[in-house]
């Protein structure tokens, strides 16, 4: 077994690669006391690229470092930059973000198990963290926010307040997720900076940041989600690589601006520590580079040549995206990839004077759904299986709602808890008692059958309304009619997620607290 690495070799495991760090005698100072705590943070916009290779690779290097290090995916800032993340998808893409950027760290050997991943929306949406937003709204100028994000917010002419709002969400990340500091590329620069000046106002301390340099793309400018022809999507098939690469900008000696070879140094010399031009044995054979200095000068001496560059990096590109092709091969995965970024043309058009495409009599804002809280639980006087609950939901009086969980939540458990509760459901006597509502639960999809009340977020009150995410603005109907089977069609398509989330067709659960879950029952049905 390898010796723990000192202070000295972990901070040249941290730092090795990057364009500047800022703070750089307190990351020495924590090392020599303990673990660095650390976090990278991606907004879930447009598709991860090959760059994104870029810090995975960094990533693997804080890991070496024994350092603890947390993956944000920041759904609340996709939807923040310029709505770059539409609402209604924002849930989808934040999915298949989680599931490439695992992919991508498992192709290079990145142990899935030593990370933490987060989204933005299990804490960006608390009482505590909002209040913190006002707080820091109420220090910062304007000048100072536009700045801050002035690299990273999509720029246009009449910039929207989320805008603003962007880089403060962003410094008190760095509180929130409770590290040390903060990783990401140059581009943050002003952002990182603007956390340093602010949270200080705030009582907090300040981090360390670590900034990767940014790569060009593949026409010489930097890779970016939104320019087809400058990046290499992670799915693109081999063909699509060869004809990228075939069409990158990468003339003769000329190393400045040269997507292709700053691929090769900021992706794969770090991930491989080497690289192999190959070439016919009449251009002299394959060679192996094991510093990539050399390879540029060789490059600028036109020892090597464009073409063999190229397809020597179509090679060892395909080698790293194989794994994550076969993993997107799923019929599961497809259709995550097809929801979360549908093709325009293919799109269709919402009916008229409805704001989603769903039919109207099935949308799930019809349903009203909301937070109870159980103020008493009695067995049913003339039914085994049944409890007799009386239930506040923010009313003058609480409602009494009968529940067949007798056999499978043990009284004592249900009373005083949170639940969540179809409110507009036609009252019914069950056993001569009148049942005033619904308390949805998840259950197990294998016998013997489980189930469990789905649980709001902690902090909420008796009332708070409950929706399905892109649902929110609807009016729910006084009472459902029985006839018209609503809930029916829409009880349907709810499931729970993998990660315990209450969806509806993939869509979120949610109250103004954050997300709607169960205990433990993956992938089971809500009844």
């Amino acid at each position: 077994m390898e010796p723990a690495p000192g202070p000295q070799e972990k901070y040249h495991l941290i730092t090795r690669n990057l364009q500047e760090v800022l703070g750089e005698d307190k990351l020495m100072a924590i090392l020599k006391e303990r673990e660095l705590k650390i976090y990278w943070g991606t907004a879930t916009t447009g598709k991860p690229h090959v760059a994104y290779f870029v810090p995975m690779s960094k990533i693997a290097d804080f890991l070496k470092a024994g350092c603890e290090v947390t993956i944000l995916f920041a759904d609340l800032h996709a939807y923040l930059d310029n709505m770059k993340a539409p609402w209604e998808l924002l849930e989808l893409r934040t999915r298949y973000y989680e599931n490439v950027i695992k992919a991508m760290l498992e192709s290079i050997g990145v142990p899935l198990e030593k990370l933490k991943f987060v989204r933005g929306t299990d804490y960006q949406l608390s009482k505590e963290y909002t209040l913190d937003v006002y707080r820091l709204s109420s220090v910062v100028t304007q000048h100072d926010a536009k700045k801050a994000g002035a690299e990273v917010v999509k720029q246009v002419e009449h910039p929207l307040l989320s805008g603003l709002l962007y880089p403060g969400l962003q410094a008190l990340d760095e509180e929130y997720l409770k590290v040390d500091a903060q990783f990401g590329g140059v581009d943050q620069r002003k952002i990182f900076t603007f956390a340093e000046k602010y949270l200080p106002s705030l009582g907090y301390a300040k981090r360390v940041h670590l900034m990767n340099p940014m790569v060009p793309g593949l026409t010489g400018s930097k890779m970016s989600s939104s320019e087809e022809d400058s990046k290499i999507d992670l799915l693109d098939r081999k063909e699509d690589v060869k004809k990228k690469l075939k069409k990158a900008f990468c003339e003769p000696g000329n190393v400045e601006n040269n997507g292709v070879l700053s691929f090769i140094k900021h992706v794969l010399f770090p991930l491989k520590s080497e690289f192999v031009v190959l070439r016919e044995e009449k251009w002299g054979g394959n060679k192996t580079y094991t510093a990539y200095e050399a390879l540029e000068k060789d490059f600028a001496e036109q020892v090597v040549h464009p073409g063999d560059l190229k397809n020597s990096v179509e090679v060892a590109l395909n080698k790293l995206l194989d794994p994550i092709r076969e993993k997107f091969n799923s019929a599961e995965l497809k259709k995550l990839t097809n929801a979360a970024y549908p093709n325009p043309s293919k799109a269709k058009p919402a009916e008229k004077g409805t704001k989603n495409s769903e039919p109207e009599n099935v949308v799930p804002s019809r349903l009203d759904i909301r937070v109870g809280k159980v103020i008493s639980v009695e067995k049913h006087p003339d039914a085994d299986s049944l409890y007799v609950e009386k239930i506040d939901v923010g009313e003058p009086e609480p409602r009494t709602v009968v529940s067949g969980l007798v056999q499978f939540v043990p009284k004592e458990q249900l009373q005083d808890r949170l639940v969540v509760l179809l409110c507009n459901l036609k009252p019914q006597k069950m056993r001569g008692v009148e049942s005033q509502g619904m308390v949805l639960c998840a259950s197990s999809v294998g016998e013997p059958r489980q189930v469990e009340p789905l649980d709001p977020p902690a902090g909420c009150c008796a009332g708070e309304r409950v929706y399905v995410e892109g649902y929110e603005g609807g009016e729910p109907d006084d009472e459902l009619k029985p006839k018209k089977k609503v809930f029916e069609k829409l009880q349907a398509d709810f499931r729970v997620s993998e990660d315990c989330v209450a969806q509806w067709k993939q869509r979120n659960f949610l109250t103004k607290l954050g997300r709607v879950s169960c205990k433990s029952l993956k992938g089971g049905s809500i009844s």
